[in-house]
């Protein structure tokens, strides 16, 4: 088994940045989730509410964040991780989030036709997420690091009349080499490159999937009709990948090998 893709996701909701190699932080991969869209009350933004999200491409380093959009263009905020935070909400869980300006916020406003402004983690944010192997992360929805094998969309997509890209799902570390499919689920703890990563728990679908990442436009019902009549979840929901936390830093590179260095049962 190894990395065949890595992906992260600098700004919550927008679109995915492939990597060749990253450095994996007790939080994800580099900048994975660190920014944040949020609406006049301060309720973050997603493609659950603003498909059009999936347009927005993101290039970031330690001091710079650049967007950009098809039709509105581009533009290019100075990073700002240390002023006080504001409070916002994320599944109606309070939040602190640094907001970065009024210039990235007008240009929002004009992608997504409402106010929206965008927030940082402060680097204090110190947020631990839940599961069986307790992590901490940014904005993500649950857990650092998401996982998802190949052979799972490949069972998935058996299943479909029109087969579905891997980025519909979102995920950090794409594997291949699984023969079967969602074994992803019962890996507990697993050595990527010179990272370690633990298992927090299987990952609940929503309407994201339904969101064709090119156009930025539901196209919907599938894949969540399909996963209802095979992977309905003990939680509520649909699962299809997993969730990972990271207990021990490192470099994760496409083409590692995957150690696993203990299993366990599905929790589906």
């Amino acid at each position: 088994m190894h990395v065949s893709s890595l992906v992260t996701y600098p700004v919550k909701g927008c679109a995915g940045a492939a990597l060749d190699s990253a450095r994996v932080g007790a939080t994800g991969l580099e900048h994975d989730r660190a920014f944040m869209i949020v609406d006049a009350d301060g309720a973050f933004r997603s493609q659950r509410s603003d498909p059009a999200l999936a347009l927005v491409r993101c290039s970031v380093t330690d001091t710079a964040l650049t967007l950009e959009h098809p039709s509105t263009g581009s533009v290019t905020v100075a990073v700002d991780r240390d002023s006080a935070a504001r409070e916002v909400t994320m599944f109606a869980a309070p939040m602190r989030g640094i907001d970065q300006g009024d210039e990235v916020a007008d240009w929002l406003g004009e992608v997504l036709r409402e106010p929206s402004r965008l927030v940082a983690a402060p680097h204090d944010l110190g947020r631990i997420t839940d599961g069986i192997s307790p992590g901490s992360a940014q904005f993500a929805d649950s857990s650092a690091v998401h996982i998802l094998s190949t052979a799972t969309l490949a069972g998935l997509n058996s299943k479909l009349d029109v087969a579905l890209p891997m980025d519909r799902f979102r995920p950090n570390i794409v594997i291949d080499g699984w023969e079967e499919p969602h074994r992803e689920d019962e890996v507990r703890e697993v050595g990527i490159g010179s990272a370690r990563l633990a298992y927090t728990k299987l990952a609940i679908r929503c309407a994201v999937t339904t969101v064709e990442q090119t156009t930025g436009e539901r196209a919907g019902p599938e894949p969540l009709r399909t996963l209802g009549t095979y992977r309905r979840a003990r939680q509520k929901g649909v699962a299809f990948g997993s969730k990972f936390s990271v207990v021990h830093e490192g470099t994760v590179t496409v083409g590692d090998e995957l150690s696993v260095e203990t299993w366990g049962e599905s929790e589906l």
